[in-house]
């Protein structure tokens, strides 16, 4: 309505000055000829004549004022029909907010700022695939429903965004001439949007899919000081989604909230809601405990359990196929992947978009070391192991710690792998952590990539048997890492590592005996029962390593007071050897002793009668 009433006010006015216009020419008639009786006195009719024309000039600037703030909607094509060419749709995508599972906290927290934003603005980030525009759409669609005006915009590139959100400023009432004043340059553009959206209300942007923010400028401008194209200005509430999760990048007004994985739960009954005849609730948390609870993962299953050519077709089928056919199904290339919307879509290559992304910037180990660090096993690795050298003997080239830091840096930004607290690890060991999708892609890439894989292997085997030896030297500062290097060692033992099998049991062992010193007992007696085991596959159940390794594990079982077991241990060993070495060899004394006193032990009464 308001609109409207400026635009009778400039009409009258234009009118008006019109009439003015036409009165000037008798008033100078009759000052100059035939002069009326009222106005005889030339002062007089120059007085009148001084006074229409002050007029006339406040009526044209008046009807300039009020046409500039007429309605703009319907003029946007007028403004600069070649920016508006192309742009897509402002509209949310469409979701379905009731079969969005287990983001409430981040919902709760962003309806909070809906509602009052308080000088700050929302920043959904995560790694790829986390489902980060799920969550911002579902926040659309309940504003949209709470009378909010709702904008979406994607981001592309730093001229794609500055269009847009002048698009969003004009839909918010910006009027034309401030406009074309920031276009001739007497105005920062930014600066003059921002003004119009900081006196609008009731509204939310958001800006999707704002992963390069090293580009989103205005050059060269860094997002934390505000005075580029994201501000915590509005008067409404801007909500950034990116693959970007560093604070620093944000700066201090930003509400940063980083996406987790789904809950088991939450992510079953995503698979669940999708693909309802493949299976129970049950059978679904299965699956998606093996899918990590990653949403592009769940949302990529649930679309082949639902196509009708699909070999597997139930949660468990799919599940049992990941084991073998992991290449065929989540980590399948798609022939159109070079166009980065269809790569967000497919688990195989969004991950490689941010890569892309690291390697732009500058980080160009970022790639090799992810696909190194998959190599390991599934379980946090240390820090201390990531060492240039472990780069360059895979790599065949030089590596220094400041290149390996940025890419560790920057694989931790977008999300690849994490860097939890040392506290959370249960001691002072740094570790890196991968989730185990990231994990598995990465492999099936390098495979792919490498022209000798083995190479790779081999520099993660050496690499851990000396990270043995220099734990050992560091004594008790070692035992925090030696605890989190039992989950690795094993590696030693595949056929993968290319190590000869003695080579691979001699750190083993002493690795064993180090947790032994520190009191991990536990994690000791795990790493006795992998080496007996593939012993027993590898050279036989009579086989003195196997012997040996077989009296390894009842020692570890005695420490640990399972006195029955590490005795039924010590007498299988004993009757081989009584058979192949004769009761009087000193290795079948050894262990008639150890059995001995296993079963000492076990007749020893325990409690505090004893």
């Amino acid at each position: 309505m308001q609109h409207k009433r400026h635009a009778r006010l400039g009409a009258a006015a234009a009118g008006a000055l019109a009439l003015v216009t036409v009165l000037l020419g008798p008033v100078t008639n009759y000052a100059s000829e035939s002069v009326p009786g009222w106005a005889r006195s030339p002062w007089v009719a120059w007085c009148v004549f001084a006074l229409l024309a002050l007029l006339g000039t406040a009526l044209g600037l008046a009807s300039r004022r009020l046409d500039l703030e007429a309605p703009v909607s319907s003029q946007l094509l007028q403004v600069d029909a070649t920016a508006a060419t192309g742009l897509s749709s402002l509209r949310a995508p469409h979701v379905v907010p009731a079969l969005v599972r287990g983001r409430e906290p981040e919902l709760a927290v962003l309806t909070r700022l809906l509602r009052n934003p308080a000088d700050r603005f929302a920043v959904l980030c995560g790694v790829g695939g986390i489902g980060k525009t799920t969550v911002a759409a579902t926040l659309c669609a309940q504003a949209k429903s709470a009378g909010y005006t709702v904008f979406w915009v994607r981001w592309r590139d730093h001229v794609d965004l500055a269009k847009h959100l002048t698009q969003v400023a004009l839909a918010c009432g910006l009027p034309l001439g401030a406009l074309e004043r920031a276009h001739a340059g007497h105005e920062n553009l930014p600066d003059t949007v921002w003004r119009q959206l900081a006196r609008t209300r009731k509204w939310l942007m958001v800006i999707d899919d704002a992963d390069e923010t090293s580009r989103i400028g205005p050059e060269p401008e860094k997002i934390r000081n505000y005075r580029g194209w994201i501000r915590p200005e509005g008067g409404g509430l801007l909500l950034v989604t990116s693959r970007d999760t560093s604070t620093d990048t944000w700066g201090p007004c930003a509400e940063v909230l980083r996406l987790a994985p789904l809950t088991v739960h939450a992510a079953a009954q995503v698979l669940a809601d999708a693909a309802p005849r493949a299976g129970t609730l049950r059978e679904a948390e299965a699956l998606a405990t093996r899918l990590g609870g990653l949403p592009l993962a769940l949302h990529s299953t649930s679309a082949y359990l639902t196509r009708p050519t699909s070999r597997y077709q139930t949660f468990m089928a799919y599940r049992g196929a990941l084991l073998d056919d992991m290449h065929s199904l989540l980590g399948a290339e798609d022939p159109n992947a070079a166009d980065p919307e269809v790569a967000r879509q497919a688990v195989r290559h969004t991950w490689e978009l941010s890569l892309d992304q690291l390697s732009n910037e500058g980080h160009s180990l970022a790639r090799p070391l992810l696909r190194l660090l998959a190599l390991f096993a599934e379980a946090p690795v240390p820090l201390s192991l990531v060492t240039p050298g472990l780069l360059e003997s895979a790599l065949r080239a030089t590596v220094t710690q400041g290149s390996l830091d940025s890419a560790l840096a920057g694989l931790n930004r977008y999300g690849l792998l994490g860097i939890p607290d040392a506290s959370a690890t249960g001691g002072n060991a740094r570790t890196i952590t991968l989730d185990p999708l990231v994990r598995q892609i990465n492999i099936i890439a390098l495979t792919e990539e490498a022209a000798d894989v083995t190479r790779w292997h081999s520099a993660v085997a050496r690499h851990l048997a000396d990270a043995v030896t220099d734990i050992r030297a560091s004594g008790r500062s070692g035992w925090a890492v030696a605890r989190v290097l039992a989950l690795h060692i094993p590696l030693l033992l595949h056929q993968d590592s290319q190590l000869p099998l003695g080579d691979a049991r001699r750190p083993v062992h002493a690795l064993a005996d180090l947790l032994k010193e520190a009191g991990l007992h536990a994690e000791r007696l795990a790493l006795r029962q992998i080496m007996l085991n593939v012993d027993n596959r590898v050279q036989g159940p009579e086989h003195r390593d196997t012997l040996t390794s077989r009296d390894n594990l009842a020692g570890a079982l005695f420490d640990l007071r399972d006195y029955r077991q590490a005795a039924e241990l010590h007498r299988q060993t004993l009757d081989i050897r009584r058979r192949t070495l004769g009761p009087e060899h000193p290795d079948t004394l050894t262990s008639h002793n150890s059995l001995a006193a296993a079963l000492a032990a076990l007749d020893r009464p325990t409690g505090p009668a004893a």
